[in-house]
């Protein structure tokens, strides 16, 4: 006799997760970043988390009266049992310190639905899939690589712990003040001359073409600011932290860096990058590489390492790739939504946000390749709600040095010059920062205006 089977389920877990929420509204910094309402089996739990959810991010209370007053008005509370079952999760759980791992069981839970799920698709691909066996295969691979992908919870990791990594690897290593309303100097003397700094609550924009420089200056900026003892959290959706950590040491040991990631180097070079190792390892900063990572994530974990340690700067890099809440019609509007959260942020934790940003094709466009406010991509929100927009601009990377000459036969080519423009300062003046750039060390560096 034939029994269908229910798929794989807590509901005693997810009760839990909301019964937590309900008594400490404080474990939905830690469960936001591990569950999303599609995570939950159970419809009641599943509105109560989406209630929850749209508490927070309105900046409300999260106790049992404030969520039931959000159900009752999409009339869902006597959908889910009234207050009474809102009573029977606050009394299901006698405290929220296990929050994360009642989280981590519907999230486990979820996953093996939707492996369950996808192999019934890879049946169907497997039926219906005709004389092409690549093309199925390569759906098949798709499928089940969307779900590992989406188990890959990564968070931040301390500076040391990449680059203890990195040196492990290589078998090369031996066994290994306050200033909290102060701005964040870049150490880039013009820079912080004229913005005075990276101020507190301030969205920065940084914004290039792609290889132009941005992350690498980002970085720079990080390790200067942690220099001072400021902790900095870097959000890369791009770069993962192996590559992050081979440009730190790369600029830090002065060695070029296809030597470092390719481990090429003499015992000289090797020493500098031990002494390098050690000397960021005591740096505070903490790198999350997650791939994909929604506004949601990125403002729970900043205020999480806010709590547990000290912050002053977050980077994100880069604002494109993240993802809104997804309640948008519109990739413009939803860019609208996640620039309105990263100034939310600075406003909250009382930091210093840097965006890196890409440009649109205008630029490319135009003769003079030099950017401008609208060469943003979704520009609108962007510069609306950015305090400070830069623009990171080098002749070196639009031009070869015949191209140059042919072009401006009495001008020297500018190899390794770069412009920093700053387009758009809320507080103060806009100018144009020259700065030199040494691609091969990951290395912006300051130099005279008037070598430009």
């Amino acid at each position: 006799m034939y029994v269908e089977r229910l798929p794989p389920h807590d509901e005693r877990a997810e009760e839990s997760v909301i019964g937590s929420l309900l008594i400490d509204s404080d474990a939905i910094l830690t469960v936001s970043t591990l569950l999303r309402p599609e995570d939950f089996y159970g419809e009641r739990a599943r509105w109560c988390y989406e209630a929850c959810l749209s508490l927070w991010e309105s900046n409300e209370a999260i106790n049992p009266v404030t969520v039931g007053h959000r159900l009752a008005m999409l009339e869902r509370l006597e959908l889910i049992g009234g207050p009474t079952y809102l009573g029977h999760l606050v009394n299901s759980v006698p405290t929220s310190a296990h929050a994360e791992h009642y989280a981590r069981i519907v999230s486990r839970t979820h996953t093996l639905r939707r492996l369950i799920g996808a192999a019934g698709d890879i049946a169907s691909l497997g039926y219906e899939g005709g004389d092409d066996v690549d093309r199925v295969l390569s759906q098949a691979e798709d499928l089940l690589y969307g779900i590992r992908s989406g188990q890959q919870l990564r968070d931040f990791v301390a500076i040391r712990d990449v680059l203890d990594q990195y040196l492990e690897e290589s078998a090369r290593l031996d066994s290994p003040l306050e200033q909290a309303q102060a701005p964040v100097y870049t150490s880039f003397t013009d820079l912080d001359q004229l913005l005075g700094g990276l101020q507190r609550s301030d969205m920065i924009v940084l914004a290039s073409g792609p290889s132009v420089g941005k992350s690498t200056l980002a970085l720079n900026i990080a390790r200067n600011s942690a220099q001072h003892g400021n902790g900095v959290a870097v959000f890369s959706l791009e770069m993962s932290r192996e590559q992050i950590g081979h440009r730190f040491l790369s600029s830090e040991a002065n060695v070029d860096l296809r030597a470092v990631r390719q481990r090429l180097y003499g015992d000289a070079a090797e020493r500098r990058i031990v002494t390098a190792a050690g000397t960021l390892s005591e740096l505070p900063i903490f790198v999350d590489d997650t791939p994909l990572q929604s506004i949601v994530d990125i403002r729970s974990k900043s205020r999480r390492l806010h709590m547990e340690r000290k912050l002053d700067l977050v980077i994100v890099d880069y604002l494109q790739l993240v993802h809104g809440t997804g309640r948008r019609e519109n990739r413009v509007q939803e860019v609208g939504e996640i620039t309105r959260a990263l100034k939310g942020i600075a406003r909250d934790l009382d930091v210093p946000v840097l965006a890196l940003s890409q440009l649109s094709r205008a630029v490319e466009a135009r003769p003079s390749h030099r950017p401008q406010l609208s060469d943003l991509r979704e520009s609108g929100s962007i510069e609306q709600d950015a305090d400070v927009v830069m623009f990171l601009h080098r002749e070196d990377y639009r031009y070869t040095r015949e191209e140059w000459e042919r072009q401006y036969p009495d001008r020297e080519y500018p190899r390794g010059l770069a412009e920093l423009i700053v387009a758009k300062h809320r507080h103060g003046p806009t100018e144009d920062i020259n700065l030199r750039f040494n691609g091969a060390m990951a290395r912006f560096e300051d130099t005279p205006s008037r070598e430009l």
